[in-house]
């Protein structure tokens, strides 16, 4: 059983805690049965690597790491965090909304 998780790849969301607090960014990936998402430039590590093709010189990569959903919060048209609700649209299909200014979330 898949759990229903208020955030999709592409949401733009805001860091609620951690030491990235009030950052913004892109969801790069979620990772639903961990309750994980990556957001770009959010949670960044360095990561060593050994020259291999894809990267012939080898050293120290940035990347994301990633954060537990329940630190992040959607950001509405308006540019503020907002809490996601479902509803059912005129075609009887489910479509998540703002619940502070009731607007759909594309």
């Amino acid at each position: 059983m898949n759990p229903k998780i208020h955030i999709k790849k592409g949401d733009t969301v805001r860091v609620l805690s951690g030491d990235d607090r009030g950052q913004t960014g892109k969801v790069l990936k979620v990772e639903v049965e961990k309750y994980r998402a990556f957001v770009e430039g959010v949670n960044m590590v360095s990561k060593n690597t050994k020259p291999s093709a894809k990267s012939p010189q080898g050293g120290i990569i940035k990347k994301e790491a990633s954060v537990h959903i329940s630190n992040l919060m959607v950001i509405d048209s308006k540019g503020e965090p907002t809490r996601i609700g479902r509803r059912k649209n005129d075609a009887q299909k489910t479509v998540r909304y703002s619940k502070k200014t009731g607007e759909d979330i594309k």
